[in-house]
Protein backbone atom coordinates (compact mmCIF):
# COMPACT_ATOMS: atom_id res chain seq x y z
CA UNK A 1 0.00 0.00 0.00
CA UNK A 2 2.89 2.36 0.73
CA UNK A 3 4.24 1.92 -2.80
CA UNK A 4 0.79 2.66 -4.24
CA UNK A 5 0.48 5.94 -2.32
CA UNK A 6 4.12 6.99 -2.69
CA UNK A 7 5.69 5.41 -5.80
CA UNK A 8 9.45 4.95 -5.94
CA UNK A 9 10.00 7.83 -8.37
CA UNK A 10 7.98 10.21 -6.20
CA UNK A 11 9.84 9.14 -3.08
CA UNK A 12 13.17 9.76 -4.82
CA UNK A 13 11.93 13.32 -5.42
CA UNK A 14 10.77 13.90 -1.84
CA UNK A 15 13.45 12.18 0.25
CA UNK A 16 16.31 14.68 -0.34
CA UNK A 17 14.05 17.56 0.72
CA UNK A 18 13.12 16.17 4.13
CA UNK A 19 14.92 17.69 7.12
CA UNK A 20 17.22 15.46 9.14
CA UNK A 21 15.51 14.12 12.28
CA UNK A 22 16.56 15.60 15.57
CA UNK A 23 19.11 13.55 17.46
CA UNK A 24 17.83 12.14 20.72
CA UNK A 25 20.02 12.26 23.84
CA UNK A 26 21.96 9.04 24.34
CA UNK A 27 20.19 8.15 27.59
CA UNK A 28 16.72 8.77 26.21
CA UNK A 29 15.77 5.83 24.05
CA UNK A 30 12.03 5.43 23.50
CA UNK A 31 10.33 4.20 20.37
CA UNK A 32 12.09 4.02 17.04
CA UNK A 33 11.20 6.86 14.69
CA UNK A 34 8.50 5.93 12.18
CA UNK A 35 9.62 5.44 8.58
CA UNK A 36 9.39 8.70 6.61
CA UNK A 37 8.00 7.05 3.47
CA UNK A 38 5.23 5.32 5.44
CA UNK A 39 4.37 8.62 7.12
CA UNK A 40 4.21 10.40 3.77
CA UNK A 41 1.92 7.63 2.51
CA UNK A 42 -0.38 8.31 5.47
CA UNK A 43 -0.44 12.03 4.66
CA UNK A 44 -1.23 11.32 1.00
CA UNK A 45 -3.97 8.89 2.09
CA UNK A 46 -5.68 11.60 4.16
CA UNK A 47 -5.19 14.15 1.38
CA UNK A 48 -6.70 11.91 -1.30
CA UNK A 49 -9.61 10.42 0.65
CA UNK A 50 -10.50 13.32 2.95
CA UNK A 51 -10.69 11.14 6.06
CA UNK A 52 -9.68 12.12 9.57
CA UNK A 53 -6.21 11.44 10.90
CA UNK A 54 -7.53 8.71 13.19
CA UNK A 55 -8.69 6.81 10.11
CA UNK A 56 -5.18 6.32 8.71
CA UNK A 57 -4.88 2.52 8.18
CA UNK A 58 -2.21 1.73 10.74
CA UNK A 59 -2.31 -2.00 9.98
CA UNK A 60 -1.40 -1.37 6.33
CA UNK A 61 1.03 1.53 6.74
CA UNK A 62 2.57 0.79 10.12
CA UNK A 63 2.13 4.38 11.35
CA UNK A 64 -0.60 6.14 13.27
CA UNK A 65 -2.56 9.18 12.18
CA UNK A 66 -1.14 11.20 15.05
CA UNK A 67 2.38 10.50 13.82
CA UNK A 68 1.38 11.54 10.30
CA UNK A 69 -0.10 14.80 11.58
CA UNK A 70 3.00 15.60 13.64
CA UNK A 71 5.29 14.87 10.70
CA UNK A 72 3.06 17.02 8.44
CA UNK A 73 3.54 19.86 10.93
CA UNK A 74 7.29 19.29 11.03
CA UNK A 75 7.73 19.15 7.27
CA UNK A 76 5.38 22.09 6.66
CA UNK A 77 7.38 24.27 9.05
CA UNK A 78 10.55 23.18 7.22
CA UNK A 79 9.09 24.35 3.87
CA UNK A 80 9.24 20.92 2.22
CA UNK A 81 6.10 21.17 0.08
CA UNK A 82 6.85 24.40 -1.85
CA UNK A 83 10.36 23.06 -2.55
CA UNK A 84 8.89 19.83 -3.88
CA UNK A 85 6.44 21.74 -6.08
CA UNK A 86 9.23 23.92 -7.48
CA UNK A 87 11.44 20.91 -8.18
CA UNK A 88 8.67 19.13 -10.10
CA UNK A 89 7.87 22.29 -12.08
CA UNK A 90 11.52 22.44 -13.14
CA UNK A 91 11.26 18.86 -14.41
CA UNK A 92 8.10 19.72 -16.34
CA UNK A 93 9.80 22.69 -17.98
CA UNK A 94 12.76 20.51 -18.90
CA UNK A 95 10.34 18.12 -20.61
CA UNK A 96 8.58 20.97 -22.42
CA UNK A 97 5.32 20.42 -20.53
CA UNK A 98 4.80 24.02 -19.36
CA UNK A 99 3.49 27.00 -21.31
CA UNK A 100 4.54 30.01 -19.23
CA UNK A 101 3.77 32.68 -21.82
CA UNK A 102 0.17 32.95 -20.61
CA UNK A 103 -1.22 32.44 -17.11
CA UNK A 104 -4.66 32.65 -15.50
CA UNK A 105 -5.69 33.46 -11.94
CA UNK A 106 -8.85 32.97 -9.87
CA UNK A 107 -10.19 32.17 -6.39
CA UNK A 108 -12.50 29.47 -5.02
CA UNK A 109 -14.45 29.26 -1.74
CA UNK A 110 -14.27 26.25 0.56
CA UNK A 111 -16.19 25.73 3.76
CA UNK A 112 -14.25 25.72 7.05
CA UNK A 113 -15.62 23.46 9.77
CA UNK A 114 -13.40 24.91 12.48
CA UNK A 115 -12.23 28.34 13.47
CA UNK A 116 -8.64 29.37 12.93
CA UNK A 117 -6.35 31.63 11.00
CA UNK A 118 -7.55 32.81 7.58
CA UNK A 119 -11.18 31.91 8.21
CA UNK A 120 -13.97 34.40 7.61
CA UNK A 121 -17.69 34.63 6.83
CA UNK A 122 -18.27 33.38 3.32
CA UNK A 123 -20.35 35.70 1.09
CA UNK A 124 -21.47 32.72 -1.03
CA UNK A 125 -22.50 30.35 1.82
CA UNK A 126 -24.86 32.36 4.04
CA UNK A 127 -22.04 33.79 6.08
CA UNK A 128 -20.82 30.41 7.32
CA UNK A 129 -17.11 30.24 8.18
CA UNK A 130 -15.01 29.60 5.13
CA UNK A 131 -11.67 30.08 3.45
CA UNK A 132 -10.67 30.88 -0.09
CA UNK A 133 -8.15 29.13 -2.29
CA UNK A 134 -6.32 31.37 -4.75
CA UNK A 135 -4.59 29.76 -7.73
CA UNK A 136 -2.48 30.83 -10.68
CA UNK A 137 -1.94 28.36 -13.52
CA UNK A 138 -0.09 28.18 -16.84
CA UNK A 139 -1.79 28.06 -20.24
CA UNK A 140 -2.56 24.36 -19.75
CA UNK A 141 -4.00 24.63 -16.24
CA UNK A 142 -0.92 23.37 -14.39
CA UNK A 143 -0.89 24.90 -10.87
CA UNK A 144 2.08 27.20 -10.36
CA UNK A 145 1.29 28.97 -7.08
CA UNK A 146 -1.45 28.89 -4.44
CA UNK A 147 -2.43 30.96 -1.43
CA UNK A 148 -5.04 30.83 1.33
CA UNK A 149 -7.17 33.63 2.79
CA UNK A 150 -10.37 34.04 4.77
CA UNK A 151 -13.60 33.51 2.88
CA UNK A 152 -14.44 37.21 3.09
CA UNK A 153 -11.25 38.39 1.38
CA UNK A 154 -11.60 39.76 -2.14
CA UNK A 155 -9.89 37.88 -4.96
CA UNK A 156 -7.93 40.93 -6.04
CA UNK A 157 -6.08 41.08 -2.70
CA UNK A 158 -4.07 38.03 -3.78
CA UNK A 159 -3.40 39.15 -7.35
CA UNK A 160 -0.02 40.78 -6.79
CA UNK A 161 1.11 38.43 -3.97
CA UNK A 162 0.58 35.41 -6.25
CA UNK A 163 2.45 37.05 -9.12
CA UNK A 164 5.31 38.17 -6.90
CA UNK A 165 5.71 34.76 -5.24
CA UNK A 166 5.71 32.70 -8.44
CA UNK A 167 8.56 30.20 -8.10
CA UNK A 168 11.69 30.64 -10.18
CA UNK A 169 11.05 27.79 -12.59
CA UNK A 170 14.32 26.34 -13.81
CA UNK A 171 14.86 23.29 -15.99
CA UNK A 172 16.39 24.86 -19.13
CA UNK A 173 19.54 26.82 -19.89
CA UNK A 174 19.25 30.51 -19.03
CA UNK A 175 17.50 32.52 -16.39
CA UNK A 176 14.66 30.85 -14.49
CA UNK A 177 11.19 31.94 -15.58
CA UNK A 178 9.36 34.04 -12.99
CA UNK A 179 6.47 35.75 -14.78
CA UNK A 180 4.17 35.36 -17.80
CA UNK A 181 3.83 37.54 -20.85
CA UNK A 182 0.01 37.76 -20.50
CA UNK A 183 -2.21 37.29 -17.43
CA UNK A 184 -5.92 36.47 -17.73
CA UNK A 185 -8.48 37.17 -15.00
CA UNK A 186 -12.24 37.58 -14.57
CA UNK A 187 -14.28 40.61 -13.53
CA UNK A 188 -13.30 40.25 -9.89
CA UNK A 189 -9.88 41.66 -10.77
CA UNK A 190 -11.22 44.63 -12.77
CA UNK A 191 -9.36 47.53 -11.11
CA UNK A 192 -7.32 49.99 -13.14
CA UNK A 193 -4.72 50.53 -10.43
CA UNK A 194 -3.99 46.81 -10.40
CA UNK A 195 -3.75 46.81 -14.18
CA UNK A 196 -1.09 49.51 -13.91
CA UNK A 197 0.86 47.53 -11.31
CA UNK A 198 0.71 44.41 -13.49
CA UNK A 199 2.05 46.36 -16.46
CA UNK A 200 4.85 47.73 -14.27
CA UNK A 201 5.95 44.13 -13.81
CA UNK A 202 6.21 43.66 -17.58
CA UNK A 203 2.98 41.66 -17.87
CA UNK A 204 0.04 42.43 -20.16
CA UNK A 205 -3.25 42.19 -18.19
CA UNK A 206 -6.26 40.67 -19.93
CA UNK A 207 -9.03 41.28 -17.39
CA UNK A 208 -12.74 41.16 -18.17
CA UNK A 209 -14.59 44.47 -17.67
CA UNK A 210 -17.51 44.59 -15.25
CA UNK A 211 -19.41 47.11 -17.35
CA UNK A 212 -19.17 45.05 -20.54
CA UNK A 213 -21.68 42.35 -21.45
CA UNK A 214 -20.56 38.74 -21.42
CA UNK A 215 -18.95 37.51 -24.60
CA UNK A 216 -15.54 39.18 -24.41
CA UNK A 217 -13.90 35.93 -25.53
CA UNK A 218 -11.50 35.85 -22.57
CA UNK A 219 -13.25 32.77 -21.26
CA UNK A 220 -11.57 30.77 -24.01
CA UNK A 221 -8.30 31.45 -22.20
CA UNK A 222 -9.42 31.63 -18.57
CA UNK A 223 -11.20 28.29 -18.39
CA UNK A 224 -7.94 26.49 -17.65
CA UNK A 225 -7.86 27.90 -14.12
CA UNK A 226 -11.21 26.21 -13.44
CA UNK A 227 -9.65 22.96 -14.62
CA UNK A 228 -6.78 23.63 -12.24
CA UNK A 229 -9.23 23.97 -9.36
CA UNK A 230 -10.95 20.76 -10.47
CA UNK A 231 -7.64 18.89 -10.26
CA UNK A 232 -6.85 20.49 -6.90
CA UNK A 233 -10.20 19.65 -5.35
CA UNK A 234 -10.06 16.04 -6.48
CA UNK A 235 -8.03 15.75 -3.28
CA UNK A 236 -11.00 15.46 -0.94
CA UNK A 237 -9.19 16.87 2.07
CA UNK A 238 -9.08 20.24 0.28
CA UNK A 239 -12.79 20.44 -0.57
CA UNK A 240 -13.55 21.39 3.03
CA UNK A 241 -11.08 22.95 5.41
CA UNK A 242 -10.67 20.85 8.55
CA UNK A 243 -7.31 22.18 9.78
CA UNK A 244 -7.35 24.92 12.39
CA UNK A 245 -3.81 25.92 11.46
CA UNK A 246 -3.73 27.75 8.15
CA UNK A 247 -0.14 26.74 7.41
CA UNK A 248 -1.04 23.03 7.53
CA UNK A 249 -3.95 23.44 5.13
CA UNK A 250 -1.74 25.51 2.82
CA UNK A 251 0.94 22.83 3.10
CA UNK A 252 -1.55 20.21 1.92
CA UNK A 253 -2.44 22.50 -0.99
CA UNK A 254 1.22 22.72 -2.01
CA UNK A 255 1.59 18.94 -1.72
CA UNK A 256 -1.49 18.43 -3.91
CA UNK A 257 -0.09 20.84 -6.52
CA UNK A 258 3.21 18.95 -6.52
CA UNK A 259 1.42 15.62 -7.04
CA UNK A 260 -0.69 17.07 -9.87
CA UNK A 261 2.47 18.28 -11.61
CA UNK A 262 4.34 15.04 -10.92
CA UNK A 263 1.56 13.02 -12.56
CA UNK A 264 2.07 14.97 -15.79
CA UNK A 265 5.66 13.78 -16.17
CA UNK A 266 6.25 10.86 -18.56
CA UNK A 267 5.70 7.47 -16.94
CA UNK A 268 4.49 8.89 -13.64
CA UNK A 269 0.92 8.04 -12.75
CA UNK A 270 -0.72 6.52 -9.69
Amino acid sequence: MIEDLVPDLLWEQVAPLLPAPKQRPYRHHGRRRADDRAVLAGIVFVLRHGVGWRQVPKDSLGVSGVTCWRRLREWTEAGVWPKLHEAVLAQMRREGLLDLEEMSIDGSHVRALKRGDRVGPSPVDRGRPGSKHHLIVDAGGTPLQVSLTGGNRHDVTQLLPLIDTLPAIRGVVGRPRRKPRVLYADRGYDYDRYRRQIRQRGITPKVARRSVAHGSGLGKKRWVVERGFSWLHQFKRLRTRYEIRADLHLGLMHLACAIICWRKLPGRSF
